[in-house]
């Protein structure tokens, strides 16, 4: 009975950064490498998109290593760069034999720049390619996302209709954690102070929902009115808040009486006629 082959990502990393496999001589080098004769490296060379340069497994001549996303393995052993495993890819995908680099430690981190980077490995090759005044500029700060106040990216527009009708205004937020979404009628009390209303309250023709999107780490809010009556012209907010901060955005709902429009071109008919 044979066994099925078993594919295993191989883990490649830059001697100088982790040891390299096979056997190695005191001094530290490969000893299947031997001396180091910089004057044999090919010429200098330009690593195209979704590669990184450095030193080949050697540790002497320059090579084109392949960032996260980039094809490996392969007829030309393309090998992924530090941090990075080459792990195999559903059939069809890509040539036979190749697969693609990945990070080996999943899950998205928060840079000390305030950023969101996809794994450690996006945080490090960023590191490596920007400007930096000294090493360890930027590092991870804490595993998962960055958090941030709510933006509201898709504010509430302005309505204006008749009386009986159904409208309904809709909010969309971002924000890590996400936000929690309330809409609030904005009134003035009799001494001419703002006044926030909590909805949908005692209304039973509001109705409020929230719900996850449409994009990630998004919130929309939508508030349906029907049917509308005058009573319900105003400033409408949509009010936004996580444990960073909070924001919100004002929409303004007109009502026209339609009851009211029709008995002004429709007059009452005259007792005297």
């Amino acid at each position: 009975m044979t066994r099925s082959p078993v594919l295993f990502p191989l883990l490649l990393l830059l001697p100088p950064l982790a040891p390299g496999l096979g056997l190695r001589s005191a001094g530290g080098r490969r000893t299947e490498c031997g001396p180091c004769r910089p004057e044999r490296c090919p010429a200098p060379i330009r690593c195209p998109a979704l590669r990184i340069a450095a030193r080949d497994e050697c540790g002497c001549c320059a090579s084109c290593l392949g960032a996260e996303g980039a094809s490996c393995g392969g007829r030309a052993g393309a090998r992924c760069g530090p941090g990075l495993v080459c792990a195999s890819r559903t059939a069809g995908a890509a040539p036979e034999g190749t697969g693609l680099c990945v990070c080996a430690q999943r899950g998205a981190v928060c840079g000390s720049d305030g950023r969101s980077y996809p794994s450690i490995c996006a945080l490090r090759l960023r590191a490596w390619h920007a400007p930096s005044a000294h090493p360890g500029h930027l590092h991870k700060v804490r595993d998962g996302l960055c958090e941030f106040a709510p933006v509201v990216v898709v504010p509430p527009r302005g309505i204006h209709n008749v009386t009986g009708a159904q409208v309904y205004l809709s909010c969309e937020v971002r924000a890590v954690p996400i936000p929690v979404i309330t809409w609030r009628k904005v009134t003035q009390s009799p001494e001419g102070t703002q006044v926030l209303e909590d909805l949908p309250g005692d209304h039973i023709n509001i109705a409020v929902q929230v719900r996850g999107g449409p994009s990630d780490h998004e919130a929309t809010a939508w508030i349906l009115i029907n049917p509308l009556r005058k009573e319900d012209e105003g400033v409408y907010q949509c009010h936004s808040a996580n444990a960073v901060g909070q924001a919100q955005a004002n929409s303004t709902v007109t009502v026209t009486d339609l009851g009211r429009h029709k008995a002004a071109h429709f007059p009452a008919p005259d007792d005297h006629m």
